[in-house]
C-alpha cells in the first residue's frame, strides 16, 4: 500500500513514512493511493471478531510494510490499556445505539487512535535510530490523549497547544498535571483555530520541521484516521442484524466522520453519515447547502467542536473533487484568500447523497442531556448529546442508528450539572487529578514564541 498527498506533489510513500511525515511536505494531507474493498463474505466473517483481532485485520490492509507479528503486538499493547474488555462497547438506550469510545486512559475517543500512534512512533523511531518532537493543537481531548500515548516514551518530546481557559477544567488538568520530562504544555491566548494555525505554519516551515524532526499527532496524521475506521466495523458487527446502518457523529474537525466515510468506501453498509455540530456549524452548513465560509468561533459547553477550520475536510474534498489534486490546491488557495470555498451544484448534490447534518445549540444540548437521563438513567457528555439529538430528530425510528459517544460525561461535569442538577460521578482516574501539581507555559498566539519554546526544549 502506497500513500499520496491530497495536493499531489509528493512521490508515493509507504505506511511507515506516511506515519512519520504527518502533514505531507506539499502542505496536503496523506491518503492511500487506493481504498481496499471488503467483500461481503469477509464482512460477515469480521462481524463478531474481538476488537483487537478486527483492528489487526483492517489495519494490516494499510500497514503493509510492518511485519504482521510486530503490528499485532503494537495493536495488543495499544488496546491493553483500555478498561473495558470490548474496547468500544455498544449499548442500546431509548431506541438508539451508543458506541462508547471513552474507555481508554483519558476517557475520550481520541485514545483509540493515540494509544496506537504513540506505540507506532516509538517502534518506528527505534527502528530508524531517530528522535522526534511531536507538535500538536487540541480543543480539549486530543492533547491529553496524545500525552498519554507518548509520556515517558524513548526518543520523543511532545509539545501540545491548547486555547487558554477554553477547555473544560478537567481537560486542562489531564494535560498540565503530566510532569514527565518529555511533555510540554502551551496554553495559547486565543482559540483552537489559532493553535491549529500555528501548528500548521510551523509544519510548513520545512527547514524548521526537518531540523527539529517535527511529528504530528493531530488528525492530520493518517494513522489517527485509520485507527478510527475500526470501530465503525466493530459497531456494525455488534448490531442484532448486520444491515444498513446510520452513524451519528458529533464532529468539529471532520476526522471522526471521515473515518466513517472511509469505512463506507471500503464496503461497510452505511446508509448515511449524520454530521452533528454545535453553534460552530460550518460543517453542517457545508453539508446542507455547500456553504463553507469561515465565521467567528463561539464558546459552548461542547468545546471540542468549537472550531471553524475543519482540518480533515481536505481529505473528503479530494474524493468529492474526483481525486483532483489541482482542484484541492485551488480550493484551499481560495479559502485562504476569501475565507470560503465555493462548490458546484453537482458537488453539493454528491455531499447530500453521503451525509445528513444538523446543528444543535447549547440549550438543545443541555435539554437532551436532561431528557435522555430522565428517560434512561444514562448520562451523556455534551458532545455525545449533540449526536444523540441529531439522531432523534433526523433519523427517528430508524432500526439501526449508532451514536458515537466521544467522551465520558465526567470530563464535562459543569455542563452535566447544569443539565441534570448533579455532576456526573468522577471515575477514579479523574478524581485523582484534583490538587495535583501542574506545569504549563501561557503565551500569546504568536508562532515565533512557540517556535522559540520548541527550540529551547527540544
Amino acid at each position: 500500500m502506497k500513500y499520496i498527498s491530497t495536493r499531489g506533489n509528493i512521490a508515493p510513500i509507504g505506511f511507515k513514512e506516511a506515519v512519520m511525515m504527518g502533514l505531507a511536505t506539499d502542505g496536503g494531507l496523506i491518503l492511500p493511493e487506493s481504498i481496499p474493498q471488503i467483500a461481503p463474505e469477509t464482512l460477515a466473517a469480521w462481524a463478531k471478531l474481538p476488537y483487537r483481532e478486527l483492528a489487526f485485520n483492517i489495519i494490516s490492509l494499510f500497514a503493509t510494510d510492518i511485519p504482521a507479528a510486530d503490528l499485532k503486538a503494537l495493536i495488543d499493547r495499544s488496546y491493553g490499556s483500555f478498561e473495558h474488555q470490548e474496547t468500544t462497547p455498544l449499548v442500546k438506550k431509548d431506541g438508539v445505539y451508543i458506541l462508547e469510545l471513552f474507555h481508554g486512559p483519558t476517557l475520550a475517543f481520541k485514545d483509540v487512535a493515540l494509544q496506537l500512534l504513540g506505540n507506532l512512533f516509538e517502534y518506528l523511531l527505534k527502528e530508524r535510530g531517530e528522535k522526534m518532537n511531536i507538535l500538536g493543537a487540541t480543543s480539549g481531548d486530543t492533547g491529553s490523549a496524545a500525552i498519554a500515548g507518548v509520556r515517558g516514551k524513548e526518543n520523543i518530546n511532545i509539545f501540545i497547544l491548547h486555547p487558554h481557559l477554553k477547555t473544560s477544567p478537567i481537560q486542562a488538568l489531564q494535560m498540565t498535571s503530566v510532569l514527565d520530562a518529555n511533555v510540554h504544555n502551551i496554553a495559547v491566548e486565543g482559540t483552537f483555530d489559532d493553535c491549529q494555525n500555528i501548528v500548521k505554519t510551523l509544519f510548513n516551515d520545512l527547514e524548521f520541521k526537518k531540523e527539529y524532526a517535527l511529528g504530528a499527532v493531530n488528525s492530520i496524521n493518517w494513522a489517527r484516521v485509520l485507527a478510527q475506521v475500526v470501530y465503525y466495523f466493530y459497531a456494525w458487527g455488534r448490531l442484532p442484524e448486520q444491515g444498513k446502518v446510520v452513524f451519528s457523529v458529533p464532529t468539529g474537525n471532520f476526522g471522526d466522520i471521515f473515518a466513517g466515510y472511509l469505512a463506507k468506501r471500503m464496503g461497510l453498509p452505511i446508509e448515511k453519515l449524520l454530521l452533528a455540530t454545535n453553534e460552530n456549524n460550518i460543517l453542517a452548513r457545508f453539508v446542507q447547502s455547500g456553504d463553507y465560509s469561515l465565521g467567528q468561533v463561539v464558546q459552548t459547553v461542547s468545546p471540542s467542536m468549537d472550531i471553524q477550520l475543519a482540518s480533515n475536510l481536505e481529505r473528503y474534498l479530494y474524493y468529492l473533487f474526483n481525486e483532483s489534486a489541482e482542484r484541492v490546491r485551488s480550493a484551499f488557495a481560495e479559502l485562504q484568500q476569501t475565507g470560503k470555498i465555493v462548490f458546484t451544484a453537482e458537488e453539493v448534490q454528491r455531499v447530500h447523497s453521503e451525509f445528513l447534518s444538523c446543528t444543535v445549540n447549547e440549550a438543545m444540548t443541555l435539554e437532551t442531556i436532561a431528557s435522555f437521563n430522565k428517560e434512561t438513567g444514562y448520562v451523556l457528555d455534551p458532545h455525545t448529546a449533540v449526536g444523540v439529538r441529531g439522531a432523534l430528530e433526523c433519523v427517528k425510528g430508524h432500526p439501526a442508528v449508532v451514536c458515537l459517544a466521544t467522551a465520558h460525561p465526567a470530563k464535562f461535569g459543569e455542563a452535566v450539572e447544569r443539565a441534570i442538577g448533579t455532576p456526573a460521578p468522577l471515575p477514579p482516574q479523574l478524581a485523582a487529578l484534583q490538587g495535583k501539581e501542574t506545569r504549563c507555559e501561557i503565551m500569546a498566539a504568536d508562532k515565533e514564541l512557540v517556535k522559540a519554546f520548541v527550540k529551547a526544549k527540544a
